[in-house]
């Protein structure tokens, strides 16, 4: 008797939902990639109780005659790929053929369609994989689906969905990916007949990024636009001022196709390196194109991530793009913000994914709320590229130091508020960059030469890697069981810190594991070297300091920020302050 057994065609899909279908944002995902393969210019996404009563999507696609609509429903069913060869050259979202029928094998689907080559349209009603239903109906151009009573057969994933409030952000979360990499398409989701979100298909991918964000967000970005050989990048990043608690806001897709991979994500978060906190993550839109035949999209179950057969001349294309923005541009943020309730329809959308359990009774009617106001002219207006060298002529005049740890300073433009602390461990950081990676070093010789005494490991730690001390400028010889001396340091240690230099130096050659990346060591010394050797808060500068340490700062590649990404300046422009003492009413 064999034990090897062909399964049925139900269970197959059944096990196969399993993988397409993991919450209520999967569904949606499938059914909407299928309008927008059919060239759909409107989608509407309508849900019922976060989706977990009901999914309904409706669009003015090309459609399906009746031949069509019943034969997509059946396993690997494709109008997408014909040839093995078509594998290679995939410019459509969906292309497996297996989504609809998964779908249908576990909840109750309905289908109206219609397509111009037809005489009527088609209703097309399935149950756990079985047709209950095929008839004529009305003519409306496009396709509607609906599907309810999702897992109704599979009560083990049934209880993986989550509650309301959850499903939802992760469709809002999803409609939001995909408005903005088809910015050309008007989407609309709604949930329980209350519009959560609306794009206008404008084609404007700025325009699209404040229907989605608001004004507080979209005039805050920063266009970017590069190619190389292979590849060609468009989006928008935000200034360093606007940062999230996680990688949510790394919008990344390819050919069109929403993706997350992890080189993209790390040349993104790398190029923002200094500009920001480690803990937080900015908002970035990437529209990547390139030729199919250098992609693979066929590597994930949900085809949420492809691989990339040139990563490495992607990633240096988008690192090096978003650095040149981020420096060519003004960095000041504004002290002064307008509230906008699209931040606050985001920050419920990021609780909602946190706090599972919590009641969205109260929280839906603010999201439900929000409107989408239009710029207005004088907001319109791009906001003028400054380089830094344009900066470094907008002199800053020290006034006074407020509690003895922030310079106030005025120009023309407004009044400035420095961290102290935060500039000077930029200027230090820069400056201490500069000399790592200078390759003629000056040496002096210590007077009295500093001994480190290690455990076993760490003293053999740092002997593999005693050439970089070399390197960087460091006499050292071993001197006793697990010592060290040191001889002679490089001359950009500071006077009087070089022992404690040292110490910190050693410490973080022995803490590196793996592979040896040079260049990042050379930042953490930097980064550990600035900030022990700046003033810190609360101590008492004068004006002459004061002044020294703003024309220093200015004369920095990066100004805005201390090398830990937090702010070395706040700008209160003359406008704002006028408007703030009722001086000007508008």
């Amino acid at each position: 008797m064999s034990k090897i057994k062909v399964m049925n065609e139900n269970l197959a899909n059944k096990i196969a939902a399993g993988e397409v279908v993991e919450k209520i944002s999967s569904v949606v995902k499938e059914l909407v990639e299928n309008s927008i393969d059919a060239k759909a210019q409107n989608i509407v996404v309508s849900l019922t109780e976060g989706g977990l009563k009901k999914i309904e999507v409706l669009d003015d696609g090309v459609g399906m005659d009746k031949e069509d609509a019943i034969l997509a429903f059946s396993r690997h069913a494709t109008s997408k790929i014909t040839h093995d060869d078509d594998l290679f050259f995939i410019d459509t979202l969906g292309f497996r053929g297996e989504a609809l029928p998964s779908i249908a094998s576990v909840s109750l689907v309905t289908l109206k369609t219609y397509s111009n080559n037809s005489d009527c349209g088609t209703l097309i009603e399935i149950k756990g994989g079985q047709i209950l239903k095929e008839e004529k109906t009305d003519s409306r151009v496009g396709t509607c689906i609906s599907v309810s009573e999702l897992f109704y057969n599979t009560p083990a994933r049934l209880k993986y969905l989550k509650n309301e409030s959850y499903e939802l952000a992760n469709c809002v979360s999803l409609i939001e990916r995909l408005a903005l990499s088809h910015d050309n398409i008007s989407f609309v989701l709604t949930n329980n007949e209350r519009v959560l979100v609306k794009t206008s298909g404008s084609g404007n991918l700025h325009k699209c990024i404040h229907e989605i964000y608001g004004l507080n967000v979209s005039s805050k970005m920063l266009e970017i636009k590069n190619s190389n050989d292979d590849f060609d990048l468009y989006g928008y990043i935000c200034k360093p001022e606007i940062l999230k608690s996680n990688r949510n806001h790394f919008i990344t897709m390819v050919n069109d196709r929403v993706i997350k991979n992890n080189d993209l994500n790390k040349a993104i978060n790398d190029a923002y390196y200094t500009y920001k906190p480690d803990t937080k993550y900015p908002i970035v839109v990437l529209k990547i194109n390139t030729d199919p035949t250098l992609i693979d999209v066929n590597i994930h179950p949900t085809k949420q991530d492809i691989k990339i057969s040139k990563s490495k001349e992607i990633y240096e294309l988008i690192y090096n793009t978003i650095k040149d923005a981020l420096y060519k541009s003004l960095l000041i943020p504004d002290a002064v913000k307008k509230p906008e309730y699209n931040e606050i329809k985001d920050q419920y959308v990021e609780n909602f994914i946190k706090e599972q359990e919590e009641d969205f009774s109260t929280s839906k009617q603010v999201v439900m709320d929000l409107s989408y106001p239009e710029p207005l002219e004088e907001e319109k207006k791009e906001e003028p590229i400054v380089i830094n060298e344009e900066l470094k002529r907008l002199v800053l005049y020290p006034v006074g130091i407020a509690h003895g740890t922030y310079i106030i300073a005025q120009n023309e433009e407004g009044i400035y508020m420095v961290d102290q602390h935060a500039a000077q461990e930029r200027i230090n950081y820069e400056r201490f960059l500069k000399c790592l990676k200078n390759k003629e070093i000056t040496t002096t010789s210590l007077l009295f030469p500093i001994t480190i005494e290690l455990s076993s490991s760490e003293f053999l730690s740092l002997k593999n890697y005693l050439d970089i001390l070399f390197k960087m400028g460091f006499k050292v010889e071993e001197f006793g069981l697990n010592t060290f001396i040191f001889k002679e340091h490089p001359t950009w240690l500071k006077t009087g810190y070089e022992e404690e230099s040292i110490h910190k130096i050693v410490d973080l050659i022995i803490k590196n594991k793996g592979e040896f990346d040079p260049v990042k060591f050379n930042e953490s010394i930097a980064i550990t070297l600035a900030c022990k050797m700046s003033i810190k808060a609360n101590m008492r500068i004068s004006n002459e300091a004061a002044e020294e340490l703003l024309q220093e700062l200015v004369l920095c590649d990066n100004p805005y920020n201390c090398p830990h990404g937090r702010p070395t300046i706040i700008k209160f422009s003359t406008y704002d302050i006028e408007r703030m003492f009722k001086r000007v009413m508008n």
